[in-house]
């Protein structure tokens, strides 16, 4: 079936509008199938170095336009896709659909082609963690499952990374300007974790649109299908209310104490615990999580109500909660070491950002920030550093800066080195204390993205 359906992209000659991580997917899914691929994209080719050199390894090398999308191209291909960034009004592409060519964006291919049962998780926060903690528990419970969407693994990785197609469970996460791109999306369960006050206005025409596009797609959904959605949030909305599918709620809040226990399927905390109704009562206990902050609690909600929904075994949802370590350089877990356990948040870039990481924590922390000195407005972040730091270490470039503000509010140390700030955090640490790397301002002082940072940070630690 899934060989049958490949077979109608095999030899064809491809267009690829976008050359982005999902650009790069695609270029290897019609590989796979022997197709003539040429990229296009409007950004010049000295804004594309590292991108065009990484097309360059590829082989067959797929043919290339940049500064201009070109109409002859659109008009030669027999298929064109699209990623999420690209306008799907775009002139070019509406002459290609004027004469007959087959045009769609990543999402509505892969969905096009995929016959599993599909987990599609939306909203404006907290998408990739839910994702990743559903595809966690699931693998957990022996399931063979592809996890991905926007970001780093696009949907259509799945035919890279299986072949054949055959997984249990298909668990991406989903954009809204994919959804903007795409109104067929018919998942066996959705996951609503909020709707954002803001939205891209370069795309919506107004937030009225922004929204109904977000839920749209749930009038495609079945009697036998779930809908997963955020009651604290997103109750009040009736959009979410008469469906065919089954509807399941999650809430940080208890429903006894709100009074819809037994109005109200799904998952909630009561007395300490994570507790569902959903198919039997289980209770979960929560005292060893390895995530932090109430946004990833209730996070972890969203994905034990979805495995709740798909009747995984109990032990493997405790066996979530108690391993799951974050998401790669996001306030993830790393190890702990006599005591001291250390998180990587290498992606909080930003003052604002690292301020949000910092305050979810309870205890105290010693932390490690600084980078390349982008010249942020320091004063403008309201800093919680006396309350919430108890030693602070500084690097890179912004150092001196930074510790002009911040550095009276705490014990902190300035260092010459990114390996010595670890070591040295180490060191100012006792039994029961948290490290965290949340720099605050740009890794690219010294490594070439947060990610190298990240990676070398978690090297560093494991070496102690």
């Amino acid at each position: 079936m899934i060989e049958n359906r490949l077979d109608r992209y095999r030899n064809k000659r491809v267009l690829i509008v976008g050359l982005g991580r999902t650009g790069f997917a695609l270029i290897n899914f019609f590989n796979q199938l022997n197709c003539e691929i040429r990229v296009t994209d409007t950004r010049p080719i000295f804004d594309l170095n590292k991108a065009v050199k990484k097309l360059k390894k590829i082989r067959p090398t797929p043919e290339m336009t940049f500064g201009e999308h070109r109409e002859e191209d659109f008009l030669d291909a027999d298929v064109i896709v699209y990623s999420k960034s690209v306008n799907s009004e775009l002139p070019q592409l509406e002459l290609a659909r004027m004469h007959g060519k087959e045009v769609c964006g990543q999402l509505e291919l892969a969905h096009k082609l995929c016959t599993k049962p599909i987990i599609a998780v939306c909203g404006a926060f907290g998408r990739t963690t839910v994702t990743h903690m559903i595809g966690h528990c699931l693998r957990s419970a022996g399931k063979t499952v592809f996890v991905g969407g926007n970001g780093e693994n696009p949907f259509i990785n799945l035919w890279t990374q299986f072949p054949d197609g055959e997984v249990d469970y298909v668990v991406v996460e989903v954009h809204p300007l994919e959804l903007l791109q795409f109104k067929g999306l018919s998942p066996h369960m959705a996951v609503f974790t909020n709707l954002s006050s803001t939205y891209p206005e370069k795309r919506f025409r107004n937030y009225s649109e922004y929204v109904e596009t977000q839920v749209d797609f749930i009038k495609n959904m079945k009697a036998k299908d779930h809908l997963i959605v955020n009651f604290d949030k997103l109750s009040g909305h009736n959009f979410f209310s008469g469906r065919q599918c089954t509807t399941y709620w999650y809430s940080r809040k208890s429903f006894i104490t709100q009074g819809v226990i037994n109005e109200t399927q799904g998952t909630h905390f009561h007395d300490k615990r994570i507790h569902s109704n959903i198919h039997c009562h289980s209770e979960f206990r929560v005292s060893k999580m390895n995530v932090v902050g109430s946004q990833n609690r209730e996070n972890l909600l969203a994905a034990i109500t979805v495995c709740k929904a798909l009747q995984v075994d109990d032990t493997h949802v405790q066996d979530l909660i108690v391993r799951f370590p974050g998401i790669p350089h996001r306030l993830e877990f790393v190890m702990e070491k006599n005591g001291v356990r250390f998180y990587n948040d290498a992606k909080s870039e930003v003052m604002q950002d690292m301020m949000n990481s910092v305050d979810s924590f309870k205890e105290s922390i010693i932390l490690v920030a600084g980078g390349k000195d982008t010249e942020q407005d320091y004063e403008s972040i309201p800093l919680n550093i006396k309350d919430k730091v108890r030693v602070l270490v500084l690097v890179g470039e912004c150092k001196e800066r930074l510790n002009r503000y911040i550095g009276e509010s705490t014990q902190t140390y300035l260092v010459g080195s990114f390996e010595e700030s670890i070591l040295l955090a180490y060191q100012k640490s006792r039994t029961g204390d948290t490290i965290v790397l949340s720099p605050g301002n740009s890794s690219s002082d010294v490594f070439r993205d947060y990610v190298e940072k990240g990676n070398y940070f978690k090297k560093l630690v494991y070496q102690l």
